[in-house]
């Protein structure tokens, strides 16, 4: 099959609004993957928010609030 390619521009976007999209993009990536569709995501700051923003909470984080 033919490869289809789409062209997204976004313009006055937040970093938020950014960072919210990529992640959406990304679940859309996974849910069509097993349906046999290939998706390449490619965006300026891609693997930065995909590693921020997928990370679970798995309690690594073990920085604890001095109590008062």
């Amino acid at each position: 099959m033919k490869e289809k390619i789409i062209t997204i521009k976004v313009e006055s976007a937040a970093q938020g609004q950014w960072s919210s999209l990529l992640l959406e993009l990304n679940l859309m990536k996974k849910a069509w993957r097993s349906y046999g569709v290939d998706i390449n995501i490619k965006a300026p700051g891609l693997k930065n928010v995909l590693t921020h923003g997928t990370r679970v909470n798995d309690g690594s984080n073990t920085i604890k609030r001095r109590a008062v």
